[in-house]
């Protein structure tokens, strides 16, 4: 049976004096079954957050625009986008005087393919049915912990050196990037990117749970609803994508 798309794109301000979070959801203009989905974290220390993240979101959509299926990779095109933006970050320091740094994680989805790519905390979740299947494992230095077996998962969520990073675009060193392909996809996977101010009030299970049972806009919805209670006015900048894959319903036969 065919598959549809259910996607949605959402964003909270939190509790913060701006919004340096960008998100988009982009189609490719020549159709095929081809779309870009962009989270970018404007990184909150730093002045020019909001200009990082949005020189993210720029390069991949005009990389998105030349990006061929039949002459390039997913990875490439992905590849590219992240170090073009990290380029272009490091460049408008001396325009504007200013320090901007992002995290970047970026998914492209083909038929029967899906590809992602990510810098940094922002996060890449995939699930089936209401069941984790994967997520993307932070540039971070409490996730170098829980790889060492330091601490544990739920530790890092409540460590008080969570939000360093080892790697961002826009950083003097060259951006650490992480790919990953999947082609088994089917009815019923989906598929969340997000920034830390969503995922670090949450499980994975729960966060399966909540999108295999609502559509992808009311999930968005009620995943932003439950992180704002949760943070009790001390929120960051939310920033979601969510795309699930569901059976096209059967066309009843005409009378």
């Amino acid at each position: 049976m065919p598959i549809i798309i259910d996607a949605c794109v959402a964003q909270h301000q939190g509790d913060r004096k701006e919004q340096q979070d960008r998100v988009a959801l982009f189609p490719h203009p020549k159709g095929g079954g081809v779309a870009l989905a962009v989270v970018a974290d404007g990184m909150g220390g730093h002045t020019g957050g909001v200009l990082a993240a949005q020189q993210v979101i720029h390069t991949a959509s005009n990389n998105l625009e030349q990006f061929s299926v039949r002459d390039e990779t997913p990875q490439s095109m992905l590849e590219a986008s992240l170090n073009e933006a990290h380029m272009l970050i490091k460049a408008s320091r001396f325009i504007n005087e200013k320090d901007p740094h992002s995290t970047a994680v970026m998914l492209i989805l083909q038929p029967g393919k899906v590809s992602w790519a990510h810098c940094g905390d922002s996060r890449l979740y995939r699930f089936r049915g209401d069941q984790p299947f994967f997520r993307t494992v932070d540039h971070s230095y409490v996730e170098q912990l829980v790889a060492k077996g330091k601490i544990t998962s739920e530790e890092a969520l409540v460590h008080p050196n969570r939000n360093i990073l080892i790697t961002s675009l826009g950083g003097n060193e060259t951006p650490k990037i992480d790919f990953g392909e999947a082609e088994d996809l089917q009815a019923g996977d989906s598929f969340l990117l997000c920034s830390d101010g969503l995922w670090g009030y949450f499980g994975d299970a729960e966060l399966a749970s909540v999108i295999a049972t609502y559509s992808a806009r009311e999930a968005s919805e009620q995943l932003i609803s439950r992180a704002r209670m949760r943070a009790q006015g001390e929120g960051d900048n939310v920033s979601v994508a969510i795309l699930k894959l569901v059976e096209m319903p059967a066309k009843k036969p005409s009378a």
